[in-house]
């Protein structure tokens, strides 16, 4: 005999007739006739293999063996009722996890106010951010650790990875207040490289766009110092031992006040950060409803004017 083969159709009936005590009364209150209730009734004792009723020509009571199903049974039933409201919630983006990877500059200057944002419509999502360099964004959200990534530079969709370019991230030069870009309004691809230059290091988003103008500019590129930290780079700088060239979106995590920042031209070089997620898997509620958000935001206004242009 199968105990345990009752589902939770079964555990309700069973539950509302406990308490409610009489067949024709339960069953018109959820929607059975009486005697489709009492073979429900009679298979699921069978089922068991045990009476859970005393029945007489009105009322129902129940037995030793039914007192104890019910108090399982009730259990089951709050258990069920609390899972739901709990998946709903999930479903509604009022419980679950976010994890978000990214570019520490982008993640430093564009996701605080995002989140600060979402966090006010959804202040029960749990929100991790892990900063990364690029190929670890791509790579997080590529094997399911993130459900979202911001990125910089060219990120191409495929069939592993979408992509939406969000906004356009003007480099600036960079330097220390009374140096060698103090009576400029702008400096040249060309000027810079023929100052001393702290760069940061090969392989970091910054440094692929800073070759890559240099070289379409035919310009050599000659760094004093390679850096791979951008505070590290803003220490430097700000200690008059060069200058840099560094995207406008990551200027607050140079934490110096004695820097300068001068409009570079001749090319205008522009990082494009966009946001990346994983093709052909559905974005959970959370990751949607922050993606939504992200859509209709003007990002632009969360890029800082170092010029105070207003």
């Amino acid at each position: 005999m199968d105990r345990n083969k009752f589902d939770l159709e079964d555990l309700r009936v069973f539950s509302s007739l406990a308490t409610g005590g009489r067949f024709r009364a339960v069953a018109d209150e959820i929607g059975m006739s009486a005697s489709a209730l009492s073979r429900q009734i009679a298979r699921l004792e069978e089922r068991l293999g045990t009476r859970l009723f005393n029945r007489d020509t009105r009322n129902v009571s129940l037995t030793p063996q039914g007192h104890t199903l019910l108090r399982l049974a009730q259990q089951v039933l709050n258990t069920a009722a609390n899972a739901g409201a709990e998946f709903d919630a999930y479903l509604a983006a009022r419980r679950g996890r976010l994890t978000i990877a990214g570019l520490p500059s982008v993640t430093a200057g564009l996701l605080p106010s995002l989140v600060a944002r979402f966090l006010a419509r959804h202040p029960d999502i749990d929100v991790q951010i892990n900063d990364a360099l690029s190929d670890s964004v791509i790579r997080s959200v590529e094997q399911g650790e993130s459900d979202l990534g911001f990125t910089a530079g060219a990120v191409e969709s495929s069939d592993r990875i979408s992509f939406r370019t969000l906004l356009s991230d003007p480099f600036v030069a960079v330097g220390a207040a009374g140096g060698i870009l103090e009576d400029r309004d702008s400096c040249t691809w060309r000027e810079l490289v023929e100052m001393p230059l702290v760069a940061m290091s090969r392989g970091t988003s910054v440094r692929l766009l800073i070759d890559a103008a240099c070289s379409q500019q035919n310009l050599p590129l000659r760094p004093r110092f390679e850096v791979a930290h951008l505070a590290t780079a803003g220490a430097f700088v700000s200690q008059g031992l060069g200058v840099t060239a560094l995207p406008v979106l990551t200027l607050p995590v140079l934490s110096s006040g004695n820097l300068i920042y001068r409009r570079l031209v001749e090319p205008e070089v522009l990082r494009h950060v966009g946001i990346i997620w994983r093709a052909g898997h559905v974005l959970s509620p959370a990751a949607t409803a922050f993606l939504d958000l992200v859509r209709n935001s003007d990002l632009s206004s969360e890029v800082p004017d170092p010029f105070g242009t207003g």
